[in-house]
């Protein structure tokens, strides 16, 4: 489908357990890095919405309920779009450091679902999404970059 036909566009979350609390000197480049890094992906090409509360970022974001865990929950125009964005610049020196600042966890982290264009998905929407990858794994429901499905699948 092309751009202009487009009806939906990819949302995803990704959830991270803290090693240490964000004010703590563990975290200090983490959290020095989080207004560019997201500046970064403001202005990304296909980049879309991003949950954020009055700080400028999510990390304040209750998500399952777990004081340890942040989230990012963003939309994007597709996957080539989420997937440029993600390997390259601040972003990809950001990835590969992760293990210094979050727990390494066997459970899916993240997934990826398409929404109606116009959408802002919740964080209660997203914690569902998460949930259904686990129990089924990826499905048109909720899926990851690794097993993708197109957007008229759903």
């Amino acid at each position: 489908m092309t751009e202009a036909g487009t009806t939906r566009e990819l949302a995803q979350v990704n959830i991270s357990r803290l090693k240490a609390p964000l004010d703590s000197p563990q975290l200090k480049d983490f959290v020095d890095h989080l207004d560019p890094v997201n500046a970064d992906a403001e202005a990304a090409d296909g980049f879309v919405w991003r949950l954020q509360s009055e700080e400028g970022n999510a990390t304040d974001v209750s998500v399952f309920g777990d004081a340890w865990l942040i989230v990012n929950l963003s939309v994007w125009r597709d996957t080539d779009a989420l997937t440029a964005y993600m390997y390259q610049g601040r972003h990809r020196e950001m990835l590969g450091r992760r293990t210094e600042w979050f727990e390494r966890v066997r459970e899916a982290m993240t997934a990826l679902w398409w929404v109606p264009k116009g959408h802002r998905p919740t964080v209660a929407e997203a914690e569902a999404r998460l949930l259904h990858l686990r129990a089924h794994g990826p499905t048109p429901y909720a899926f990851t970059l690794r097993t993708s499905f197109p957007e008229g699948s759903v």
